[in-house]
């Protein structure tokens, strides 16, 4: 029995050494690679980083992170890690309400003006104010102050707000209840709703042609507030897939919404602190979320630009190649973390359920997602943010050349940086997470041997697909 103890001891050791080498023995054939933010059209351009500081900071520093967490094995260190400090008060309630309802409408006016801007506006996406609010400001800048500050979704949704006036508008409406989702049907409507939506924003014109975003954003608001209306707030919270979105992106921020008012937390506390393991459908729909970051960043590399341009020759549309891979990377992303909860629940000595195990570690991928997103989108951000606020201020009649900040060739190290900052949170979150599951020291070091496998490998996928070229920018 000792023997065994001591082996199992060693064993996140030799895991940690053994991605350490392989990392350093792939620096051996090492070349020069391009760190990508996304780009509209070209816009920006990559920022290098040499291959071997990919393999290395990715798969070593996280297997080394995994290293130095198994030396904090207190429970009662790590709860009080994660629990939140003193709550901020913001107000009285009635004064709350009245601001949370003027900023939902005043998102509503800014759910209008995308529209208008997008019919009437420039054809050229950079001076077009809908393509620049949608992407830089929305997808890139509101998405990123989601997961680093605070998550201000659910206050100013324009959906929401919108469904709320029209069930107030309607018939009976007072006296009438929202009619009910099958509950067979769980948030599997949402995982199918984000993988298409991110298809759709891969395969169309919807990022770079102001008209076809304007039709979209039509389409997909009427969707919404249809369902939202029938359905009430259980759309948002089983079908809408960019709420769920936020939802899980909220989680990770360090300012959280608590009934006593705002509590400040270290980053991810939140998700540590998540009280149940979640249902199958939720943590798919996480591992949803985590391969649509990686499959966005893939789609615009020459890697599958050529891909491309092979099964076209062979008679292959280019929208069904990427059809089937949104959905076939999906299932490959699930079948291995389904494998990971399954080998934890082994090398746990565990009577738990597989099921469970990797419902209640689904919330540490949420970190990996967001320091992807991060890397995918910082530099889209600052690049783009000089021409979102020429066009701002003068929508009507932008500036004839509009500004592009060109970033520095170190952009690259952030890049990598924010891709393995959050796959170092996710450690620490699934570490904090094994201890409020298994008893002891040794059970819940063991049961993440498996998920710290995965993560590397996540990590050195996720850090590959950053460190390649940008098809555009190079044509």
């Amino acid at each position: 029995m000792s023997s065994d103890r001591a082996r199992s001891a060693r064993l996140p050791a030799r895991l940690g050494s053994l991605a350490l080498v392989a990392a350093l023995g792939a620096t051996l054939y090492s070349r020069p690679a391009l760190a990508h933010a996304g780009s509209l059209a070209g816009s920006l351009r990559s920022a290098p980083a040499p291959f071997w500081l990919v393999l290395l900071s990715g798969g070593g520093v996280v297997g080394v992170s995994f290293l130095f967490s198994s030396f904090v094995t207190d429970a009662a260190a790590l709860d009080a890690f994660a629990r939140p400090r003193r709550p901020l008060r913001v107000g009285r309630r009635a004064a709350a309400e009245r601001v949370r309802r003027l900023l939902g409408w005043a998102a509503v006016a800014v759910l209008a003006l995308v529209v208008w801007a997008g019919l009437a506006g420039p054809r050229a996406p950079l001076a077009n104010l809908a393509v620049l609010v949608v992407w830089v400001g929305w997808w890139a800048g509101f998405t990123m102050f989601t997961y680093l500050v605070v998550d201000a979704w659910p206050v100013v949704n324009p959906w929401r707000t919108l469904a709320r006036a029209v069930r107030r508008a309607a018939p009976g409406a007072p006296g009438r209840a929202s009619a009910r989702l099958p509950e067979r049907l769980g948030a599997w409507p949402s995982v199918l709703g984000l993988l298409a939506l991110v298809w759709v924003e891969v395969e169309s014109p919807v990022a770079s042609d102001p008209r076809v975003l304007s039709a979209a954003v039509l389409a997909y608001t009427v969707v919404t507030v249809a369902g939202a209306a029938r359905y009430g707030s259980a759309w948002f919270e089983r079908v809408d897939p960019v709420s769920r979105v936020f939802r899980l992106y909220g989680l990770l921020a360090p300012v959280q919404r608590t009934e006593d008012g705002l509590a400040v937390l270290v980053p991810g506390a939140a998700l540590v602190r998540h009280p149940a393991a979640m249902a199958e459908d939720d943590a798919a729909f996480v591992v949803a979320l985590l391969w649509v970051t990686t499959y966005d960043g893939l789609a615009a590399t020459t890697a599958w630009d050529g891909v491309r341009e092979s099964a076209a020759g062979v008679g292959v549309p280019g929208w069904l190649l990427g059809l089937a891979l949104a959905f076939a990377g999906f299932a490959c992303f699930l079948a291995v973390y389904r494998l990971a909860a399954r080998l934890a629940r082994r090398t746990a000595d565990t009577y738990v359920a597989a099921r469970f195990v990797a419902g209640w570690f689904a919330p540490a991928l949420v970190p990996i997602a967001a320091g992807y997103h991060l890397a995918h989108f910082l530099g889209y951000f600052l690049g783009l943010l000089p021409a979102f606020v020429a066009v701002a201020s003068t929508p009507l009649s932008p500036p004839a050349a509009v500004p592009v900040l060109a970033l520095p060739p170190w952009f690259g190290a952030v890049q990598l940086a924010a891709v393995v900052g959050g796959h170092l949170v996710a450690v620490w979150v699934a570490h904090a997470r094994s201890f409020d599951l298994f008893p002891g020291r040794l059970q819940p070091l063991r049961s993440q041997y498996p998920f710290v496998a995965v993560t590397v490998l996540y990590t050195v996928v996720s850090l590959w697909v950053v460190a390649q070229p940008v098809a555009e920018a190079v044509r």
